[in-house]
């Protein structure tokens, strides 16, 4: 069974800065695909940073130049880096790994920013 644990929000003042985390279990992590999505309170959930198995990733015009998304297939690990936070950048996180057909989700971390 494939699964997502997403750690490091929090709680940071805009112009801050954060790196989540996602380790993965139960599947081919080099081989996959990963993304990671946010959603704020009657908002849908919206992609903001892709990361393919070559490393070739792709950002939502929102966060560009501000994220950056990276892997570590050693550690089964995905990261995203957040810099230079908006109050608009609060939301859950969740990272979404396909595979065996199925889209997996993590249950999320909370990133709140204060301005």
């Amino acid at each position: 069974q494939v699964q997502l644990v997403e750690s490091g929000g929090g709680l940071v003042q805009a112009g801050g800065s954060l790196r989540l985390s996602c380790v993965a279990s139960g599947a081919i992590f080099s081989a996959s695909f990963i993304s990671w999505y946010r959603q704020s309170p009657g908002k849908q959930r919206d992609l903001v940073a892709a990361i393919s198995s070559s490393g070739r990733t792709n950002y939502a015009d929102s966060v560009k130049g501000r994220f950056t998304i990276s892997r570590d297939n050693a550690k089964n690990t995905v990261y995203l880096e957040m810099n230079s936070l908006r109050p608009e950048d609060t939301a859950v996180y969740y990272c979404k790994l396909p595979a065996y057909g199925t889209e997996y989700w993590g249950k999320g971390t909370l990133v709140t920013v204060s301005s």
